[in-house]
């Protein structure tokens, strides 16, 4: 068998930078690529050689199963963290198709999207109505709730609303803390994760015992009675594990959400359109003004600058080489703004997503991964996520509340990031009124 020859080694190791530098890591290793329209640059990471892709050509190798696997190529307090031990994230080839399946059903359906839009609708009145009566949560915090009790009740979860919004809490906790393995908020985010697996194990165990009903097609019950290929349950906590992984990504959008209220401060103009479209339509959701504003979120704002995976064959993009077993990065963010794939890149617009429903098959747009739902990593809760951040979006431009201008600054070092308020949101009347306690 003749091997390719990989691209020289770099002496130096680049993990400190990408600490360092976070969601700019990206356009530092650009810049010694072999030129602007570069697909591929080589790197050094964790000790080993490694190559970091982007554009349609990176997202075709990266998602290529014959040629890359997930397993083992996160690191393992990032997959245990966030993801949780054995989750669907880890899984590759057969066993991951066969696991994604019960996902794809659950939440990729356009009938399971359109059952959870009146829990959309209700949940963000509920926290409009709290910010006109003079509320102060952040539009961040606001998400969480909202989004928490909405996922959780279409999901089938019994208990009370603020239960729910506990719960949602813990869970938003440990996507907040899951990449800051040096602070503390890492340590509380572990805590979380044992304390939410409790939990949904006990779920699980209660649907198989008789104690607890889960309707059919909800994904309390889709993950209570998921059998592996070998027919038998999913050990209860593992079912357990991948319930949460139904939640937890919808209650991640509020961190978007957070993004969203940022840019429509900054951009009054799509304010004042999208409450125009929800007052014409009489509802928060699938409004096509705000879910075009929540795609431009999703492509400028992503959750993580970059994805990992492993090569399993030798491996040659754009006259870069990468041995089999190293590892190949795809620049989620330095895709999704590629001058080389986008219009105005690095541009701010909501109107190049205006009456385009194809976004899954635009190649370059990869916010929550690329390839198909079916037979790759493509994030199959991709539409529960923009019908959650375009409700968010329609309920921010609502007249009767005001987006304060302070506290947004990004700190774009910080893996997960977020406007630093988390958006601060209050009622309009009262800010036009001087009514607010001077000394808050």
């Amino acid at each position: 068998m003749t091997h390719v020859q990989a691209s020289p080694t770099r002496a130096s190791d680049d993990t400190l930078a990408f600490i360092t530098k976070g969601y700019g890591f990206g356009r530092h290793i650009w810049r010694r690529a072999r030129g602007a329209a570069a697909r591929a640059v080589p790197l050094r990471l964790l000790g080993g050689d490694s190559l970091l892709v982007r554009g349609a050509e990176g997202v075709e190798l990266f998602y290529d199963e014959g040629r890359m696997r997930r397993h083992g190529a996160m690191p393992a307090f990032i997959q245990e963290t966030l993801f949780g031990h054995g989750s669907v994230h880890s899984l590759d080839g057969a066993e991951h198709r066969h696991r994604k399946a019960s996902f794809l059903d659950v939440a990729y359906e356009d009938t399971q999207v359109e059952r959870l839009l009146p829990h959309l609708e209700r949940e963000w009145r509920t926290e409009l109505d709290a910010w006109v009566a003079g509320g102060e949560r952040s539009a961040y915090d606001a998400a969480v709730g909202a989004l928490g009790r909405a996922i959780m009740r279409w999901a089938g979860l019994p208990g009370t609303a603020e239960a729910k919004t506990r719960w949602a809490a813990r869970e938003a906790q440990i996507v907040d803390g899951f990449g800051v393995p040096y602070s503390p908020e890492f340590l509380l985010a572990g805590l979380n994760r044992l304390w939410c697996d409790r939990h949904a194990k006990e779920l699980v165990e209660a649907v198989r015992a008789g104690t607890l009903e889960a309707a059919e097609g909800t994904a309390l019950h889709a993950w209570a009675w998921h059998r592996g290929p070998d027919g038998e349950l999913l050990e209860a906590k593992l079912a357990g594990v991948e319930l949460q992984n139904v939640l937890r990504p919808t209650i991640a959008v509020a961190r978007f959400v957070a993004f969203a209220a940022k840019r429509l401060h900054e951009r009054p103009e799509w304010r004042e359109r999208i409450a125009a479209e929800v007052e014409e339509r009489g509802s928060v959701t699938e409004g096509p003004l705000a879910t075009a504003f929540a795609q431009e979120i999703r492509r400028t704002a992503p959750f993580v600058p970059m994805l990992p995976a492993q090569a399993t064959a030798d491996i040659e993009l754009d006259g870069e080489r990468l041995a089999a077993g190293d590892r190949v990065l795809i620049d989620i963010l330095g895709t999704n703004t590629d001058t080389e794939s986008w219009e105005r890149a690095n541009e701010f617009d909501p109107e190049r997503f205006v009456g385009r429903d194809d976004w899954e098959s635009m190649p370059a747009f990869v916010p929550h991964g690329g390839g198909h739902p079916a037979t790759g990593h493509r994030c199959p809760g991709e539409k529960i996520a923009i019908a959650g951040l375009a409700a968010a979006v329609a309920a921010l431009s609502d007249p009767r509340v005001t987006i304060l201008g302070e506290g947004l600054d990004v700190n774009r070092r910080r893996l997960p990031t977020k406007p630093a308020s988390g958006g601060l949101v209050r009622s309009a009347s009262a800010v036009a009124s001087g009514s607010r306690c001077p000394i808050h």
